[in-house]
């Protein structure tokens, strides 16, 4: 039954470009309700952040906003690290001071990535929302509802997404730089190595060193070990059958992101984008990947 499922989803072997934004009846048609991802071109070319978002722009709107930045001694933020899950520590640092690490003007140990993700955009940053919209109309229209956050997003190179996946609807929206995903239906979790790991954080001590702190009140949380980039295939060997999609997204372009697709994401240096996340709807389909999930554990791929 796994094996058919895999096969059986009409999926091509490289993400499809649409050149303009689509109609919502066609777009839930053609792309929500296959859940299948796209890249859509000219679908925010009438923003002015396109434009505006220079980081001398940047500083002069929102320089001295305090906003929240994870940082890490590796670049990998909410991720397996041995047997932990370790996120971030979460640090409050200006605008301006994020600006002055990613141009290199100040030195500090450590990755930082802004990518608070509780729709920071709106409650961090409004003043940047004139610049953007705060839904995508023909996607709330799609969908007969307005996005539960959005998103603003700006780090280093080094700064990594580990794979996971979200119980939303994304369109992922590149402002400058470029951001390279990899790519796995819902239907690869059978192939997709899980565990369950005690949650930790980073904390930086005074001597610039980084430590790992358990929080030893938390529930153990099931995560993805494998790094795509450089998978264990030894260790995983099941990850041989999955068949991942890459795509870079640039400035201008937008990707939709189906609700429980696999992805794993890295950035050109100091890459700007802002995502909106549309609550997915719990329908057959979720019960069809809910249903796969408990095969994936009582056949052993989620070792």
């Amino acid at each position: 039954l796994i094996l058919k499922a895999k096969f059986h989803l009409p999926l091509s072997r490289a993400v499809p470009y649409l050149e303009a934004p689509p109609d919502p009846l066609n777009f839930y048609r053609d792309w929500i309700a296959p859940n299948k991802p796209c890249i859509i071109r000219n679908a925010f070319s009438h923003w002015p952040a396109l434009s505006r978002w220079t980081p001398e722009y940047l500083r002069e709107k929102v320089g001295s906003k305090v906003i929240s930045v994870a940082v890490t001694p590796n670049g990998y933020a909410d991720a397996v690290n041995g047997d932990r899950f370790v996120m971030p520590e979460e640090r409050r640092m200006s605008f301006s001071s994020v600006l002055d690490i990613l141009q290199g003007k100040v030195q500090q140990r450590g990755v930082f990535y802004v990518q608070k993700q509780c729709s920071n955009l709106l409650d961090e940053l409004p003043e940047l929302t004139d610049d953007v919209e705060t839904h995508v109309s023909w996607m709330s229209a799609a969908l007969g509802k307005l996005p539960d956050a959005v998103n603003f997003w700006l780090g280093e190179a080094s700064a990594v997404t580990s794979m996971h996946k979200d119980h939303y609807e994304n369109l992922y929206c590149v402002i400058s730089g470029e951001k390279n995903f990899i790519l796995l239906p819902p239907t690869d979790r059978p192939f997709i190595p899980y565990g369950v790991y005690q949650p930790a954080v980073y904390r930086q001590r005074g001597d610039g060193e980084f430590e790992i702190v358990d929080q030893s009140d938390a529930e153990k949380v099931p995560w993805i070990p494998l790094d795509p980039l450089d998978p264990d295939l030894e260790r995983y060997p099941g990850y041989r059958a999955a068949r991942p999609l890459r795509c870079s997204v640039k400035a201008g372009e937008m990707l939709y992101l189906p609700a429980l697709w696999f992805h794993h994401v890295t950035q050109s240096h100091g890459a700007i984008a802002v995502n909106f996340w549309y609550d997915m709807e719990y329908d057959i389909k979720y019960n069809y990947y809910q249903l796969l999930e408990t095969l994936s554990e009582v056949t052993g791929g989620s070792t």
